[in-house]
C-alpha cells in the first residue's frame, strides 16, 4: 500500500528558548530509501511496552498509520486510552492488555514466544527495566549462547545513506567476543537494508596500537577476525573517527584504507562514547536515528525517550524488515 512521505510527519523540535547552541534546529526525519525498503511487507504486529505515554503511542500511531504496524498495547488501559483520545486517535479496533508496570515486558515476551507479536517496542519504562524483562534465557527470545547487541540506524539529513553503529545503548563496556556479536548484528541490519557489503570502522582514539589504549588492541583483533569471518568485506581497525568518515582527514593524515571516508558500520569500544556520539548526531545535526536490540527471536525496538516520532518510525521500519528477514 501506498505509505505517506516520511519527511512530513511530525518531530519534537525543541523550543528555541531552551536550546543550547548546539542543538539543531532541523527535526529529523525518516530516509526515504528505509521507508522504500518497507515497503510491500504486510504490518508488522508490534507489542509496546508501558504504551501510556504520549511519545510512545505518537509513536506507534504514525506506524500504523503508515502501513507499517499492527499495534498491541500492553499497559495500564485506562492510561491508554487517556492518553489515545488526548492525541486524537481512535484506539478501539486494538488489542489492548493490562499489565502493571512490571509485568508489561514479561507479557510481550511472552506474546512473542508464542507467536503473536513480531516485535517489541519499548514505550514510557526505562531501558533496564525494559530489557531485564525481555533478555533472561528463561523468557524464551533467545539462546543462551547467543549474545545480544543494541544496533542503530543513523542518517543525517538530506542524505538517505545510513551509518549503522553499536553498541550505544546496552552492552556498558563489551570486551572482543561481544563486540564481535555486535559486528555480525550489524552486518545483519546492513544487508538487510541493502548494503550487501558493508565497510567496517573499529572505532578507536588512534589508528595506531598503543598499549595504554586496550582499545586499539583489541580493534586490531577484532579487525583480523572480521577479515577471516567476511573475507569479502573491507575493515579498517583500530581506526579514529575522522579516518572512518572524511577522507581529508586520512590525506592529511598518510592513511589509507577502502573504508576511509566511506564507513558503513562503526562498532564503539564502549557505551559511553557511543551513547555521546549519537546523540550529538540526533541533537547537533537533526540525524534520524532507529535502534533495534537483536539477538532475540524477534526484533525489540529500543529508542530514546527524549526521541520523536522520526525516530521510533524508523525503529518500527526496521523491526518490520528484520522481522520478515529473519
Amino acid at each position: 500500500m501506498a505509505r505517506p512521505c516520511a519527511g512530513h510527519l511530525p518531530g519534537f523540535p525543541i523550543p528555541l528558548d531552551v536550546m543550547h547552541p548546539f542543538d539543531s534546529q532541523i527535526t529529523p526525519t525518516v530516509p526515504s530509501s528505509l521507508m522504500q525498503r518497507v515497503d510491500g511487507l504486510p504490518p508488522a504486529r508490534i507489542a509496546v511496552v508501558n504504551a501510556g505515554s504520549v511519545p510512545a503511542l505518537t509513536g506507534i500511531r504514525d506506524s500504523a498509520d503508515a502501513g507499517l504496524a499492527e499495534p498491541i498495547l500492553i499497559g495500564n488501559p485506562a492510561k491508554i486510552h487517556a492518553t489515545a483520545e488526548q492525541i486524537a486517535w481512535d484506539i478501539g479496533g486494538l488489542r489492548i492488555i493490562e499489565a502493571p508496570k512490571e509485568t508489561a515486558a514479561p507479557e510481550a515476551a511472552r506474546l512473542a514466544r508464542d507467536g503473536e507479536a513480531d516485535a517489541i517496542m519499548k514505550g514510557q519504562i526505562h531501558t533496564s527495566t525494559f530489557l531485564k524483562g525481555l533478555l533472561p534465557s528463561r523468557m524464551g527470545l533467545r539462546s543462551k549462547d547467543v549474545l545480544c547487541a543494541h544496533v542503530m540506524h543513523i542518517t543525517r539529513p538530506g542524505d538517505d545513506r545510513p551509518l549503522i553503529m553499536t553498541d550505544v545503548a546496552m552492552n556498558v563496556a563489551p570486551r572482543a567476543a561481544l563486540r564481535q556479536a555486535c559486528l555480525s548484528h550489524a552486518i545483519t541490519m546492513a544487508r538487510a537494508v541493502g548494503i550487501e557489503a558493508p565497510k567496517v570502522a573499529l572505532l578507536a582514539p588512534t589508528e595506531d596500537v598503543v598499549t595504554a589504549v586496550p582499545s586499539t588492541q583489541e580493534s586490531a583483533d577484532i579487525a583480523a577476525w572480521c577479515r577471516a569471518t567476511y573475507p569479502e568485506l573491507d575493515v579498517a581497525g583500530p581506526i579514529s573517527m575522522d579516518l572512518a568518515l572524511s577522507s581529508a582527514a586520512a590525506k592529511v593524515k598518510g592513511y589509507d584504507n577502502p573504508v576511509v571516508g566511506a564507513a558503513d558500520i562503526m562498532v564503539v569500544p564502549e557505551i559511553t562514547s557511543g551513547n555521546a556520539l549519537f546523540k550529538l548526531m540526533v541533537l547537533g545535526m537533526g540525524a534520524c536515528a532507529g535502534g533495534l536490540v537483536m539477538g532475540c527471536k524477534v526484533p525489540i525496538l529500543l529508542t530514546s525517550r527524549a526521541q520523536g516520532p522520526a525516530a521510533r518510525l524508523a525503529s518500527v521500519a526496521l523491526g518490520a524488515i528484520l522481522a520478515r528477514a529473519g
